[in-house]
């Protein structure tokens, strides 16, 4: 039988948890479409979760990660900061170092 080594890892600010996978997803999706809304549903998400989601994000960082602007003549929108982006780029090298470790200590189980 082989085993493997599995976690999850995220990133916690003072108050809980600021970055983990779904919350990377989450910004990924806004990203794209520009949209809170929009992201939670391609995410099979209420739009409340989504929200509070963002919202944890935003008072856990320094600066706003997502800014909301309401609607008008143009619409509304939603866009990921530049400090959301550079997070998502840090969380995204940080979870290729923490699969990396985990396949290092998966050939090291010998049981």
């Amino acid at each position: 039988m082989a085993y493997k080594v599995k976690g999850t890892i995220w990133i916690e600010g003072p108050g809980g948890t600021f970055l983990g996978l779904g919350r990377v997803n989450l910004l990924q999706k806004i990203a794209e479409t520009g949209s809170i809304s929009e992201a939670a549903r391609r995410m099979n998400m209420s739009y409340r979760q989504a929200w509070e989601h963002v919202d944890a994000m935003n008072r856990e960082s320094k600066t706003p990660i997502v800014i909301t602007n309401t609607g008008g003549q143009g619409g509304g929108g939603t866009i990921v900061t530049k400090e959301g982006l550079k997070a998502l780029k840090q969380f995204e090298k940080l979870h290729k170092r923490f699969q990396s470790f985990t396949s290092r200590e998966t050939t090291k189980v010998k049981l």
